[in-house]
C-alpha cells in the first residue's frame, strides 16, 4: 500500500471488519474513495449479513439457495454494467430480459450499485427485514465517510435500486408465491414411502420446488438419476444391504468419519429434547455452507470485488438449480429415510448421528448441491485450490483443510453416510447428478469474457 495512505478500519452490523484505503490528507482524492469503495470486504460482509439473517429466519435449504441467487446476481450485474472485461447474464438466464444501463457520460461508482442492489434484493427475499435494513444504513454511512461526491453516491444508488428492481420484478415470476399456496407432503405410510422421522416430526419440506423456474437448467427433470434401489426388506435384498451398511456404518463410526458428518451437517434446524422440553438449534444450510467457502477462496485469491461477485452469482445459481434437481428426485421417487428402516427391520434403538432431515432420501442433496458448487468454483478459481474451511467455526467446528473445491465436495457427500441418513447409491449417483448441473450450469454461461476453461468431472 502506498504509503501516502493510512488504513481506515470499517466495522460493520455483521460483526466483520473492513479496511479500505483513505487518504492521510484533508480530503479523499477521487481515487482514495474509489478504492475504499471497491473494497470486496464490502461485498463478503453483505454476503455474510444475508447468510445470518437467513440462519435466524430458519430459511429451508433450498429456500436459502434461492435467497443466496438473487441478490448475488444483482451485485454482478451491477458491476458488469461498469467493466467491460464480463458480460451481463440477460438472455442466458432463463426470463431474465436486459437490465438497465448507466447513463452515457454519467459519474458512477459502480461498487457502490453492486452493494446497494444486493442489499435490495436481499431485504426482499428474506423475512427479517429490518436486520438487512439496519445494516444497509450503516453501509450507507460508510459510503459519505469514503468522501463519495453526495450527487455521484446517490446517482449510483439510483442505478443499484434500477438494478434491484429489475432483478425482484424477475424474481416474483419464478412461481415461488404461487407454491407458498400448494397443498402440503401428503404423508402415507406405505413400504418404502418416505414418512416424517423423530424428534421432531415434520412435515416434507417444500414438496414443490420442482415448480420452481430454474436459472439455466431447461426444466427441473433434466437431470433426472437412475432410480434408486427397489425398495425390500428381504436380508437377501439389495436394498436391505444398503440399509444394513448404513447402520454397521453408524454402530463403527471413526473419530475422523463422526467429525466429518459433523461438519458438513448443516441442518438449520435440529430439534432437541430434554425430558418433556423441546427446543431448536439454528444452523447454516448446506448452500450457505458452499457461499461461506465462496468468501474463503476469493480472499485467498485476492479477489476483487467484480471477481469476487462472479464467483458468488456462479456458485448460488448452480447451487440453486442443483437443489431443484435434486428435490425433483426427491418427490419422485419418495424413498424412506434410514432411520426409519433401520428402527423397524433391524434395531428398534438405533438413531443416526446426525438428525434426519424432514424430506425424501433419493437423491442426497448434499451430493448434488455440493459437487455443482465445487464445480462452479473451480470454474472461477481453477483447480487444486487449496483452502482451510472456518465456515463452521462459528458454530463450535474445528477447522477442516482440503486441497480442492473436489476434495470438498466429495467428503461433503460420503459425510452423509457417516451421518446416518442417506444410503451409499443416495450419495453416489447424488454426485452424478450434480456433476451434470454444475458442468451445465458453467458450459451455458458466460459472465468473464476470457474465463477459465471449463473443469469437467474425472
Amino acid at each position: 500500500m502506498n504509503s501516502s495512505k493510512s488504513i481506515a478500519t470499517i466495522s460493520l452490523a455483521a460483526g466483520l471488519v473492513i479496511t479500505t484505503a483513505l487518504s492521510s490528507g484533508c480530503g479523499a482524492a477521487s481515487h482514495d474513495y474509489r478504492s475504499a469503495a471497491s473494497d470486496p470486504e464490502l461485498l463478503h460482509a453483505s454476503t455474510k449479513q444475508l447468510t445470518d439473517v437467513m440462519v435466524h429466519d430458519i430459511f429451508s435449504p433450498p429456500q436459502a439457495a434461492r435467497g443466496y441467487a438473487y441478490p448475488a446476481i444483482a451485485a454482478y450485474e451491477a458491476l458488469a454494467a461498469g467493466n467491460p472485461s464480463y458480460r451481463s447474464l440477460a438472455g442466458q438466464l432463463q426470463a431474465l430480459t436486459d437490465l438497465p444501463s448507466p447513463k452515457p457520460d454519467a459519474d458512477y461508482v459502480f461498487e457502490v450499485a453492486a452493494i446497494h442492489s444486493f442489499l435490495m434484493v436481499a431485504r426482499a427475499i428474506v423475512f427479517s427485514e429490518d436486520r438487512i435494513g439496519t445494516f444497509h444504513e450503516e453501509i450507507h454511512g460508510r459510503w459519505k465517510e469514503m468522501g463519495i461526491p453526495s450527487d455521484v453516491r446517490k446517482r449510483s444508488m439510483a442505478f443499484g435500486d434500477e438494478i434491484a428492481n429489475h432483478v425482484i420484478a424477475w424474481a416474483n415470476t419464478d412461481n415461488y408465491k404461487e407454491t407458498r399456496t400448494f397443498p402440503k407432503y401428503t404423508v402415507e405410510d406405505e413400504p418404502g414411502r418416505w414418512i416424517p422421522t423423530p424428534p421432531a416430526y415434520i412435515d416434507g419440506i417444500e414438496p414443490h420446488w420442482n415448480k420452481i423456474r430454474p436459472f439455466v437448467l431447461s426444466s427441473a427433470d433434466q437431470f433426472i438419476p437412475p432410480p434408486p434401489t427397489p425398495y425390500s426388506v428381504d436380508k437377501d435384498s439389495q436394498f436391505f444391504r444398503e440399509a444394513l451398511e448404513v447402520y454397521e456404518v453408524g454402530i463403527n463410526l471413526s473419530d475422523e468419519q463422526a467429525e466429518i458428518a459433523a461438519f458438513w451437517d448443516c441442518n438449520p434446524y435440529v430439534m432437541n429434547t430434554r425430558g418433556h422440553v423441546m427446543f431448536a438449534t439454528k444452523k447454516i444450510t448446506p448452500g450457505g455452507h458452499w457461499i461461506g467457502i465462496t468468501a474463503i477462496a476469493s480472499r485467498l485469491a485476492q479477489a476483487d470485488m467484480v471477481q469476487a461477485a462472479e464467483a458468488y452469482a456462479l456458485t448460488a445459481i448452480a447451487i440453486s438449480d442443483a437443489f431443484i434437481s435434486s428435490w425433483d428426485e426427491k418427490y419422485r421417487s419418495n424413498l424412506v429415510r434410514p432411520e426409519t428402516v433401520i428402527n423397524r427391520h433391524i434395531d428398534e434403538e438405533w438413531i443416526p448421528l446426525l438428525q434426519t432431515p424432514p424430506f425424501p432420501e433419493y437423491t442426497s442433496g448434499h451430493s448434488v448441491i455440493s459437487t455443482a458448487a465445487a464445480i462452479a468454483l473451480t470454474e472461477v478459481y481453477g483447480d487444486n485450490f487449496a483452502f482451510a474451511d472456518t465456515t463452521e467455526v462459528e458454530y463450535g467446528l474445528p477447522v477442516r483443510s482440503f486441497n480442492s473445491f473436489m476434495e470438498a465436495s466429495a467428503e461433503a457427500a460420503i459425510s452423509r453416510l457417516y451421518g446416518g441418513i442417506h444410503y451409499r447409491p443416495a450419495v453416489e449417483d447424488g454426485v452424478d447428478q450434480g456433476g451434470a448441473v454444475g458442468n451445465y450450469v458453467t458450459n451455458n454461461l458466460t459472465l468473464r469474457l476470457n474465463p477459465l476453461a471449463t473443469h469437467e468431472l474425472p
